[in-house]
């Protein structure tokens, strides 16, 4: 029983580096490498951010707000933005789930129930502000549940053009265990939920190829470029009042 089980784990193990392995489409890429390094300099942020300041306009509508952190990060990596947030006077809210390790029929239906109570219990729709993978999450969270979401905003999320139009698709296939292009749940991508949909995306991304995270007209309501780097869209400032000034429209 126990070889079994060894046997099992290594035949998955094969599988997903396999699948790490594969080629890339032609003509499909993530941002060049000297944007990817740029990424490095959420390193040093802890420590710039202690001589910041930085304090947010009064919010002119106090909305319910929902973050749905990236791939592999948990939601501590978005307490910045919730405290900025909450200082403007949004009542922000985690997902629930912890680490973002992708999708599955489960973590979405249990982010359904989340939804569900979060907006009975504020007696108001709910905004649903999403990055990178979580974005994802958001805009299929809206398709099902249109009627308890106020508006999306994805941050830097690869809903259009390609699923490995980025540099972290082989780490993800590695992960999960599946193809970017193939979750195991039912999905349309580039499909525009039913509610105001808003597409923020940096020229400066170095994991996410920009193209991808800004979509097409039809794709999503409107696109907004925000100078700021892919893990940046977290903490900073400009990111921040981005999405406040969405929050407000």
């Amino acid at each position: 029983m126990l070889g079994g089980q060894i046997a099992g784990a290594r035949g998955a193990l094969r599988h997903r580096i396999a699948l790490a392995r594969e080629d890339c489409p032609e003509g499909v890429g993530g941002p060049p490498l000297r944007r990817l390094v740029g990424e490095l300099e959420w390193l040093v942020e802890p420590a710039r951010r202690a001589f910041r300041r930085y304090e947010p306009a009064a919010a002119r509508r106090p909305r319910t707000v929902m973050l749905l952190p990236g791939f592999a990060t948990h939601p501590v990596r978005m307490r910045y933005m919730a405290r900025r947030l909450e200082a403007a006077g949004h009542r922000v809210k985690r997902w629930g789930l912890g680490f973002n390790w992708g999708p599955t029929e489960g973590n979405i239906a249990s982010l359904e129930t989340r939804l569900e109570d979060l907006a009975a219990r504020h007696g108001e729709p709910v905004a649903l502000v999403g990055w990178s993978l979580g974005g994802l999450f958001a805009r299929e969270l809206a398709k099902r549940r249109p009627g308890e979401v106020a508006k999306v905003v994805t941050m830097g999320s690869p809903f259009s053009w390609s699923p490995r139009a980025n540099n972290v698709w082989r780490a993800y296939h590695l992960v999960t265990g599946h193809r970017v292009e193939e979750p195991p749940v039912a999905v349309e991508l580039s499909a525009k939920p039913p509610v105001e949909t808003v597409a923020l995306w940096s020229p400066r991304d170095g994991i996410v190829h920009p193209r991808a995270a800004c979509g097409a007209p039809g794709e999503r309501d409107r696109a907004v470029a925000v100078r700021c780097t892919h893990m940046g869209f977290a903490y900073d400032p400009r990111a921040i009042d981005a999405v406040l000034r969405e929050l407000d429209r």
